[in-house]
């Protein structure tokens, strides 16, 4: 529940059990701003870990831990779930606080996490979950001696041989790709293991320019639709080995979210690759 994840779960329930139609609009706009701010909250702390992420070369690492002071503890398991989709590696992320430190994580298909706490347990106070989702918490000053044992639980069991595998929602067409529609999707936040990101197949785009980002890490693209006469935007962040592999005027289809992305005050459909190939 979102307002759960913000405290607020008081008003949710208020909503459900109210038969004043004014206290219903009231507590809905409640609920709306509770929702705003948790949208927010989980962009900064996702672009912060992010940063921490790529200055200290986490990437390679075989789980990705990385703790913030101050980190909203009801929203750090949704970014978890961000860069382990982002990565395909297992991570966690922690609200660090003086003494104490809150952990949720998500993993992948391959790497049991709830395993890996149990054999890293003399460094917790509290943990709970599955192999795929795990909450814990610790003293502060363990932090650093489970992260490490972490990484070598995880060192030689997460490699480059576990693969993602994408459950395709829908396949688009050109009247498809809308701002409505990807607002829309919008209203079905926020994604976590429950609640997968929709993924969409678009096929037979052709490649109107392709170029690497931040010194060959990430991969820009336009597309053309050519049958609905429409330029499609599209980002592959890690995936800046790639561009190599195509050339302008390839035909590709493309597995990806899709978002909208703001840049200089224009706003434009972009949709976030998850996987591209050769048109066959």
């Amino acid at each position: 529940m979102l307002a759960g994840r913000m405290g607020h779960e008081e008003e949710a329930l208020k909503l459900f059990l109210t038969d004043d139609l004014e206290e219903a609009k009231t507590i809905t706009l409640k609920l709306n701003e509770f929702n705003r701010q948790r949208q927010e909250i989980e962009k900064t702390i996702f672009e912060e870990a992010i940063k921490q992420i790529e200055d200290k070369n986490m990437e390679k690492d075989p789980i990705i831990i990385v703790g913030g002071n101050g980190w909203h503890h009801g929203v750090i398991g949704i970014v978890s779930s961000k860069i382990t989709d982002l990565y395909y590696k297992p991570s966690i992320l922690f609200c660090l606080e003086e003494e104490s430190a809150k952990g949720s994580g998500r993993s992948i298909p391959g790497f049991d996490l709830h395993n890996a706490l149990c054999e890293s347990s003399e460094f917790l106070t509290k943990f709970g979950g599955h192999e795929m989702a795990i909450g814990l918490s610790l003293e502060r000053k363990n932090y650093e001696d489970l992260k490490n044992r972490l990484l070598e639980i995880a060192e030689g069991v997460v490699t480059e041989e576990l693969v993602p595998l994408l459950k395709i929602d829908k396949e688009l067409q050109a009247g498809d790709l809308t701002e409505e529609n990807v607002v829309s999707l919008q209203k079905l936040e926020p994604f976590g293991e429950a609640n997968k990101t929709p993924l969409f197949l678009y096929k037979n785009l052709k490649i109107d320019s392709i170029r690497s980002l931040s010194e060959g890490k990430h991969l820009k693209l336009t597309l053309k639709d050519d049958m609905g006469n429409i330029t499609i935007s599209a980002i592959g962040f890690h995936m800046g080995n790639l561009v190599e592999d195509y050339r302008l005027f390839d035909k590709v289809d493309v597995v990806g979210t899709l978002e909208m992305n703001a840049f200089n005050g224009k706003k434009e459909i972009q949709i976030n690759l998850k996987d591209i190939r050769k048109s066959i």
